[in-house]
C-alpha cells in the first residue's frame, strides 16, 4: 500500500540496528558470537563491576567506516562516545555507550527500487553503540530472567531521514540495507536471531504540508514483512484518528504479528530524557585519511556494480543479472560455473529456475547445495550438445545428481539412467520412414498445406524412440523427409 489517502501523506524514517561481525565485544574481549549458553560470554566489564574500564574495538570502527563508505557517507574524523542513560535490567551500567553529537558517518544515501521506480533515500547518520542484554519473560513462572551474552556486542545504527512514504518503500529500503551489510560482511543480516533489527518512526501530514506531524515509534520489527504491515496499519490508524478529531500521542508502540496491529508500550522519550553526557573513561578516537583509504580499497564489488558487469561480461539481461547479483553466494556460484562453460544465459536460467526451486523447497542457501558449479556446467553441456533433453535434465538428471553419492559424472549418470538422446541419423531416418509409411493420408494432407501435422509426425517418432530422440535433430530430419 502506498497511497493511503487522498488527503494525507505518510512520513517514515527507519532506524536499523546491525550487529557487527567482530569476534569480540565493543569495549572488552568477550566473545561476541550468537547462540552460547546464557551468561557465558560475560566479564566484569560487561557486568559493570566497579573499577573496570572500557577499551574500544578497532575492528568495529573499521566495519562502521566500511558501511559508511558503501552508503556514500562523510566519515567523521574525530569521534566521541557518550553515555545514554536509561534503566532496564538488561543494561548493567545504567547507561548505554553510544555516539550522540559525533556519529562516525554523516549523510549519505541508499538507492531503492519499487514499482514506482528508483530513488535515493537520504541518510541522517550511522553511529556506533553497544547492544543491551536480553530480558526473557517466559523462562520462569515467577521472575523475568536476563541473558547478558548480548550486552556489549557492537552495533551500528543506520538512521534514515524521514524520506520514506509507505510500507512498500520501507520494505525496499530495509531489503537494500540487509543486502549491503551481507555483501560488505559487516553483519550477517539475520533478523530472526536479532542481528538486524528495525525501528520505524511514523507520522502523517496533509499532502503538500512541509510540517511533520506527531511521531510514533514502532520498536523491534524483526522481519521485512512485519515492517511493511506495521507501517501500513499504523498509518491507517493515525488517519482514522485524525478524521475523528482525536489527538495522536508521541509514543513507543509494538507490533503484534498475529493480529497485524500495533499497541502502545510507553510515552516516547525525547533526547533530553536520556541525559546524554560525554563518557569520561573513553578518550576521543581519530580516524585518519590512510585508515579510510585502506578500507575503501578493500570494499567488495557491490550488487549494482556486479549487475552491470554481468550484463557487460556475460551478456545477461538486466533481470537475470539483477537477481544473481543480489545474492553474493549465488553470484559466486554463477561465475564458477561460467568458468567451465560459456552458455551463460543457460547457467542463469538453471540457477534462477530448477536450482532456486530446490533451494526454496528445502529451505537452503546456495552454499548448501550438494551440486558443484562444475557439475551443473556438465549438465548444461550435455543439454547444449543435444545428448540429453532439457526436460530430462531437469526432471531426471538434476535430481539424480543431487542424490548421488558415488561420484558419478553427469554423463555417466545420464547413461546409467538411459537418458542419452538418440542422435544416430540412420537410426532416426528408419523410425521416420516407419511412421510416415503408416500415415499416408496425413502425409498427403501435410503436403497440401496442413503444416500443423508436423508435430504429430515428430511426436510419433519420439514415441518409437522411447523419448530418446534429440527433438531438434528429429524436427529437422522429419521436415527434410516431408520436403522430398
Amino acid at each position: 500500500m502506498s497511497n493511503y489517502s487522498e488527503k494525507y501523506e505518510a512520513v517514515v524514517g527507519l532506524e536499523v540496528h546491525a550487529q557487527l561481525l567482530t569476534k569480540s565485544k565493543l569495549f572488552c574481549g568477550d566473545d561476541a558470537s550468537f547462540g552460547a549458553l546464557p551468561n557465558t560470554h560475560v566479564s566484569p566489564i560487561v557486568l559493570a563491576h566497579p573499577g573496570t574500564l572500557p577499551k574500544l574495538n578497532k575492528d568495529a570502527i573499521a566495519l562502521a567506516v566500511r558501511m559508511g563508505l558503501a552508503c556514500n557517507c562523510t566519515i567523521e574524523r574525530k569521534n566521541y562516545f557518550a553515555r545514554k542513560h536509561y534503566f532496564y535490567p538488561d543494561l548493567p551500567k545504567g547507561y548505554q555507550l553510544s555516539q550522540h553529537t559525533t556519529p562516525i558517518c554523516v549523510g549519505g544515501f541508499v538507492k531503492i527500487k519499487t514499482a514506482a521506480g528508483e530513488r535515493n533515500i537520504q541518510l541522517n547518520r550511522i553511529h556506533m553503540e553497544e547492544d543491551a542484554g536480553k530480558s526473557m519473560h517466559d523462562q520462569d513462572e515467577q521472575y523475568s530472567v536476563v541473558d547478558y551474552n548480548r550486552a556489549g556486542v557492537p552495533l551500528i545504527e543506520i538512521v534514515s531521514e524521514p524520506d520514506l512514504h509507505s510500507g512498500d518503500e520501507a520494505a525496499a529500503y530495509l531489503t537494500e540495507i540487509r543486502k549491503l551489510v551481507r555483501t560488505l560482511n559487516v553483519c550477517d543480516g539475520n533478523m530472526e536471531e536479532g542481528s538486524l533489527r528495525c525501528d520505524a518512526n511514523i507520522s502523517i501530514r496533509l499532502k503538500g504540508d512541509p510540517k511533520l506531524g506527531t511521531k510514533v515509534e514502532i520498536k523491534n520489527l524483526n522481519s521485512i514483512r512485519f515492517l511493511k504491515k506495521a507501517i501500513d496499519h499504523e498509518v491507517m490508524r493515525m488517519i482514522e484518528m485524525k478524521e475523528k478529531g482525536e489527538t495522536i500521542l508521541q509514543q513507543t508502540r509494538g507490533f503484534n504479528p498475529d493480529t497485524e496491529t500495533t499497541f502502545a508500550i510507553r510515552t516516547k522519550e525525547d533526547a533530553d530524557d536520556y541525559r546524554y553526557m560525554a563518557d569520561p573513561d573513553l578518550p576521543p578516537f581519530v580516524i585518519t585519511d590512510e585508515f579510510i583509504a585502506d578500507i575503501q580499497a578493500s570494499l567488495p564489488e557491490l550488487s549494482e556494480q556486479k549487475k552491470e558487469r554481468f550484463m557487460q561480461q556475460y551478456g545477461l539481461p538486466a533481470y537475470d543479472a539483477g537477481l544473481l547479483s543480489e545474492d553474493v553466494e549465488l553470484a559466486a556460484y554463477f561465475e564458477d560455473a561460467a568458468k567451465a562453460i560459456t552458455a551463460y544465459k543457460q547457467i542463469a536460467n538453471w540457477l534462477l529456475g530448477p536450482v532456486k526451486s530446490v533451494l526454496n523447497e528445502e529451505g537452503k542457501e546456495i552454499n548448501q547445495l550438494t551440486l558443484t558449479p562444475q557439475q551443473l556446467a556438465a549438465v548444461i553441456q550435455l543439454v547444449e550438445e543435444g545428448k540429453v533433453s532439457h526436460t530430462m535434465a531437469v526432471q531426471k538428471l538434476f535430481p539424480a545428481l543431487l542424490q548421488s553419492t558415488n561420484g558419478s559424472s553427469a554423463e555417466q549418470l545420464a547413461q546409467e539412467l538411459n537418458l542419452l538422446q538418440e542422435r544416430n541419423e540412420d537410426a532416426l531416418q528408419q523410425l521416420i520412414e516407419e511412421v510416415l509409411s503408416s500415415m499416408p493420408q496425413k502425409v498427403t494432407e501435410y503436403k497440401k498445406g496442413k503444416k500443423g501435422l508436423l508435430g504429430l509426425f515428430v511426436g510419433e517418432v519420439m514415441k518409437k524412440s522411447k523419448g530418446k530422440a534429440d527433438p531438434k535433430l528429429l524436427n529437422q530430419l522429419v521436415t527434410e523427409k516431408l520436403a522430398n
